[in-house]
């Protein structure tokens, strides 16, 4: 069992959310229940499953939470794209988020490759 709050993988994932809400107060209102909610519910997902999986008593369950983790990592990024391509935020906070989220895919990559399943 790992304690989520001290993994670096949880910390980034949570500043990604805030950074997502901060993002998504900007977007049209339109946008409210289609957009912004996916990217909301995504940007949650990656630490929730983080936390959620570091509760399972072996390190198999544990890389079942954390594929899913990575899973929402990558949907969160298309939306990002999605939201880019609609001019919803600048190029230069798109690379800063963009850099973010792949380091964040990463992480969770080799976290995973060090679990030794």
């Amino acid at each position: 069992m790992h304690n989520f709050k001290k993994l670096k993988i949880w910390e980034e994932s949570i500043s990604l959310v805030q950074h997502n809400y901060r993002l998504t107060r900007t977007f049209p209102d339109f946008e409210k229940f289609a957009l912004v909610t996916q990217m909301n519910r995504c940007a949650v997902s990656i630490p929730s499953n983080i936390a959620e999986g570091s509760s399972k008593s072996t390190n198999r369950h544990f890389n079942k939470y954390l594929e899913d983790s990575l899973g929402s990592a990558f949907e969160w990024e298309t939306q990002l794209i999605v939201a880019f391509n609609e001019n919803y935020l600048s190029e230069e906070k798109f690379k800063e988020l963009e850099q973010k989220i792949i380091q964040i895919q990463k992480m969770i990559s080799r976290f995973q490759s060090g679990l030794n399943l």
